[in-house]
């Protein structure tokens, strides 16, 4: 008998709010329909296993078709299905949740059905894109089939139904103004985006599959063809599955599977997999990595019970590693997931720092397995583990039994093996261990050079944020400095065994500095005449390591513009070596062109040296030594 009604709503005119306000993305009704197929099949299956469901399960799929003539879209399951009265309950109060009954009811044994559960108003997102919406239903528990029918606003009609086979289908009068969702692209795109991994096969359209050519067919014959459901999803991906299951190749494939442009093989994963204090699954990957912190984020995908919710997972996995590729699969994240509640919510934190300490003890396993193809891949993933010490203190404290100092002659140390390598030669005035480090081997090859033929170690140090990171392990590490080879000359830089015999009095000294400020006429430059090796070089401009560090960090967020320089200007320290035999002739000079040329051309030589001089200056500087050939 039909009957007709209005749906038990607590809000007036439900539906203009679900339209506009339920999901900020249209698209998502397709995901939560599908859901709540998924859940009602998953339920008859484990019904079926404990014994309270006695009917034949079978092959259990999922079937998604479109109508363009009827301009309807439609998604059958072999699931539960509905009586009347479930019906009522759970289409008509849409505030009730009948996956939050199921599990309820089940809580001991369908823990490990994969119920999706918390969807409560998922059915109802179906009119944010429909004009009208039928349900067609017949229960397992083999009463009457029912035919719902509403059309958009709170009156609904019920009557008794034709539908055979139990299970239900859910058919979508599409509206007029969206009618991209009767394209096939779009459905196909929409359940790839969303339903690729889904735990039920998930069936939309047919496609033509190759068989093997019958025996004595000639080469030329075409083999035979038939076909076959186009099953759009992968319902048993790698990370449901137990890391003794998979074999490395597995892992590859199933990057592939995620990543299908993605050329390259990751450089390793780590298969995530823990039920207490929460639940979460997932395989993260390590790919090469750029220099560029921004350019690698979101690609990490979300889901709930194999479900996607989203690929930005700021808040749930660590900022550092967000430059990581993979899957996070974890039933305790709801799956409409805002920023505030990931940032307020325990459980995520929990989550967060679990992914934190595995990572590191995947890191310290993998170094101590194999240290030299650690060290071959040290320059692929360097940024993201300089990130994480510099961004995360738990895996910073971590980060010694890992983390890889490289000098530019291509050797490795920890931090131990570092310090213990330059403690006895490197040390500044004050007894602090100087880390001598330069940033760009090609640009400051005369300093480097320098400090090289002195014996001293020399890292090579270049990623975008490593002043910050500096900054932080001189903080951390006891009676420790860096700084780069041309931030002084190494004399100035490292405490001399014994102290260089200047040949210039202070008086000549200052009268030299006097003549040199005047000639150069830059205030950027603050001239200091030294006395250092005769085999020093005569002229060096240097930063100071302080003043060019701040820069640094400020040009990548923080560090200066955070602590109130403002915009700083350069200044350059011009080094001039007074017991050099070039130096010591300019101080001879008697005639001022002469002089005046000579200090010319050193200064323009050691800007040249350190890719500061340019435009007139550089144009000056050429004619003025083609004069000095002539």
């Amino acid at each position: 008998m039909s009957q007709e009604g209005k749906i038990n709503v607590a809000v007036e005119n439900i539906f203009p709010l679900i339209k506009k306000f339920l999901y900020s993305d249209h698209e998502i009704f397709l995901r939560e329909l599908i859901s709540n197929a998924t859940d009602a099949t998953l339920k008859l299956k484990h019904l079926a296993l404990i014994g309270e469901a006695s009917v034949e399960v079978g092959e259990q799929q999922i079937e998604v078709k479109i109508n363009k003539e009827e301009g309807t879209l439609h998604i059958i399951d072999q699931g539960l299905g509905m009586t009347e009265e479930e019906v009522q309950k759970y289409i008509n109060d849409i505030a009730f949740s009948g996956a939050e009954e199921f599990l309820e009811k089940y809580k001991d044994s369908a823990k490990d059905s994969g119920i999706i559960g918390h969807f409560g108003l998922g059915f109802y997102s179906a009119f944010m894109v429909a004009s009208k919406v039928e349900i067609l239903t017949k229960s397992y528990k083999d009463e009457p089939a029912v035919h719902w029918s509403c059309d958009g606003s709170p009156n609904y009609t019920i009557e008794p139904g034709t539908k055979e086979n139990f299970g239900t289908e859910i058919i979508l009068h599409i509206s007029d103004d969206e009618k991209e969702f009767l394209e096939e692209s779009k459905i196909t795109e929409l359940l790839t985006k969303y339903n690729k991994f889904m735990p039920v096969p998930i069936k939309f359209g047919m496609k033509t599959e190759t068989l093997e050519k019958p025996e004595g067919a000639k080469e030329e014959d075409k083999a035979p063809t038939k076909e076959v459901d186009n099953i759009i999803n992968n319902p048993s991906p790698a990370w449901t599955k137990q890391p003794t299951e998979l074999e490395d190749q597995d892992y590859k494939n199933f990057y592939r599977e995620l990543y299908p442009m993605q050329f390259e093989d990751p450089l390793f994963h780590i298969h995530l997999n823990v039920d207490y204090p929460f639940n979460l699954t997932g395989i993260l990957y390590f790919p090469k990595m750029t220099q560029d912190l921004n350019v690698q984020k979101d690609r990490i995908q979300l889901y709930q019970n194999q479900v996607f919710v989203t690929d930005n997972v700021e808040g749930i996995v660590p900022e550092f590693l967000t430059m990581l590729r993979g899957v996070i699969d974890s039933p305790d994240i709801p799956l409409n997931v805002s920023r505030s509640y990931l940032q307020s919510d325990g459980a995520v934190k929990k989550i967060s720092s679990y992914i934190t300490r595995k990572v590191a003890d995947k890191l310290k396993s993998l170094f101590n397995e194999d240290r030299k193809a650690f060290e071959e891949k040290w320059n692929d993933i360097k940024i993201v583990i300089e990130y994480g010490m510099l961004s995360e203190d738990k895996f910073f404290e971590k980060s010694d039994a890992f983390a890889l100092y490289p000098t530019v002659d291509g050797s490795y140390y920890t931090w131990d093996e570092l310090m213990e390598k330059i403690k006895p030669t490197q040390t500044d005035k004050d007894g602090k261990t100087v880390v001598l480090y330069t940033s760009n081997k090609e640009a400051q090859h005369s300093y480097l050079a320098g400090a090289k033929a002195k014996g001293y170690e020399v890292l090579l140090l270049d990623s975008p944020i490593i002043s910050h990171l500096m900054q932080k392990l001189e903080q951390s590490k006891e009676n420790v400095t860096f700084a780069r080879v041309d931030a002084d000359s190494v004399d100035n830089l490292v405490k001399k065994e014994e102290e260089q015999i200047s040949k210039l009095s202070d008086e000549e000294k200052e009268a030299l500095q006097k003549s040199i400020t005047e000639t150069i006429g830059d205030s950027s430059y603050s001239v200091q005449v030294e006395a250092m090796s005769s085999d020093s070089a005569p002229f060096m401009i240097t930063q100071p390591e302080f003043m060019r560090r701040m820069k640094e960090m400020q040009a990548t967020g923080g560090g200066g513009g955070m602590m109130g320089f403002g915009n700083m200007p350069d200044m350059y320290n011009l080094v001039v070596n007074g017991n050099h035999e070039l130096v010591q002739e300019i101080f001879n000079a008697k005639a001022g062109k002469k002089k005046d040329r000579l200090i010319k051309q050193s200064v323009d030589l050691a800007k040249l040296s350190q890719g500061l001089l340019k435009g007139e200056a550089l144009t000056q500087f050429v004619n003025r030594s083609y004069e000095l050939i002539k």
